[in-house]
């Protein structure tokens, strides 16, 4: 079986476009308006760009009628989002923090999650998820779809501050995987979630390719005062 999507019918009942390309991280996502309503929503195109300095995007397609979705206009107007670890134990919140509300309703409250104070970013974090990045808004790049659902923007951003719960990190100092159960998003209406990992060394790799694979921190910029 093959087809071309631009110019054929999909000889399927349904599209094996999202199926093929799995498992697919999700990108719980919150951030705060410019009037304080807090906004929570689950991006399944989500993805780390690179590690020195950690970078990331996600994006996000438009609405049937056009308008954007509110993370985007949030991140664009306040130059932040937090990225939230969804988990199995979360997948319920999850769910329905997809739900698409009016801009004044805040998804925390809807989903049933308790917010925690952010460092940096003017927004709140999801206090039950183990794992957050605080994404500083770097830029957006749109990509006209065949419809309006079809257009996304592609948000760029900065990683400026980790949290990891400290009763999930184990003694090796690595995070405790298999424990978290981080959701991921299948094709269709289908999800997974990772219960066992394993280890691959590529050999004779390089020092430089190992720091990055294997996750080595890097030395940080020292702020010096002029």
């Amino acid at each position: 079986m093959h087809y071309a999507p631009d110019t054929e019918d999909c000889p399927l009942p349904f599209s094996p476009f999202k199926s093929c390309t799995v498992p697919r991280p999700i990108g719980w996502l919150s951030t705060v308006s410019r009037d304080g309503v807090h906004n929570l929503a689950p991006y399944s195109q989500w993805q780390n760009l690179t590690f020195d300095p950690p970078m990331v995007m996600f994006a996000a397609n438009q609405h049937p009628d056009g308008r954007r979705k509110d993370t985007v206009i949030n991140a664009e107007e306040t130059g932040w989002f937090v990225w939230n670890m969804a988990t199995y134990a979360l997948r319920d919140a999850v769910n329905i923090s997809a739900m698409e509300l009016a801009p004044e309703e805040d998804e925390f409250e809807r989903a049933g999650v308790e917010r925690a104070p952010c460092i940096d970013a003017p927004g709140a974090r999801v206090a039950q998820s183990p794992c957050h990045f605080e994404c500083k808004y770097l830029s957006t790049h749109r990509l006209p779809g065949n419809s309006p659902a079809g257009t996304i923007d592609v948000v760029y951003g900065q990683v400026m501050r980790i949290h990891v719960a400290d009763d999930v990190i184990l003694p090796s100092g690595k995070i405790d995987i298999p424990r978290i159960q981080p959701l991921a998003r299948m094709g269709y209406y289908d999800y997974a979630r990772i219960t066992e990992t394993f280890e691959m060394r590529i050999p004779s790799a390089s020092s430089a390719t190992e720091d990055g694979l294997e996750g080595k921190p890097t030395t940080p910029t020292t702020n010096k005062e002029t």
